[in-house]
């Protein structure tokens, strides 16, 4: 019988190692359905063009400002951003305005507070009125289908590890 020595063991615990780093450091986009989605929406183009846009399904994303509990869905405020190929949200990017999305039921402010990154995917409903200070603005609105609140991780390429093979003589 043949035992390894202890070199070779050392080596295959660290290969082990450096796959699972690999594997549990992946993080993977979120599923959106967009086979329906219109992408030359963007929140300017629903409120220039409002009787045009309702309907259509649009992919948005952004930081959110505020966090609205009604009597049967949650309104959230969003400063949208363009949005990466996982359909996250670039901040290096100029924001491309406000618009609101209307969610079915409950949403936790604590959870979907000021800051926050999120995604949402939905159809484009009537524009509601509203001010930012003394300003009177006209937000577009997503009746979100889905929805991704991202995590400071998600999407980015943060994994590192380090690989070394120590030898004891």
């Amino acid at each position: 019988m043949i035992m390894p020595n202890a070199l070779t063991i050392q080596l295959r615990i660290y290969i082990i190692s450096l796959l699972l780093s690999i594997l549990l450091g992946c993080s993977t986009a979120p599923e959106f359905k967009t086979t329906e989605v219109d992408r030359t929406l963007t929140p300017q183009s629903v409120i220039a063009e409002p009787d045009t846009s309702q309907g259509k399904v649009a992919l948005w994303g952004g930081t959110i400002l505020e966090t609205h509990n009604l009597e049967n869905s949650t309104q959230l405020e969003i400063l949208a951003y363009p949005l990466d190929s996982s359909h996250r949200p670039i901040l290096d990017n100029k924001p491309l305005g406000r618009f609101i999305i209307l969610h079915t039921g409950y949403l936790e402010p604590t959870t979907y507070s000021q800051g926050e990154l999120i995604s949402a995917l939905g159809s484009i409903s009537e524009s509601q009125k509203g001010k930012i200070g003394e300003t009177l603005y006209t937000y577009p609105v997503i009746k979100a289908q889905q929805l991704h609140l991202w995590s400071a991780s998600d999407g980015r390429s943060n994994t590192r590890f380090h690989f070394g093979i120590g030898i004891r003589l």
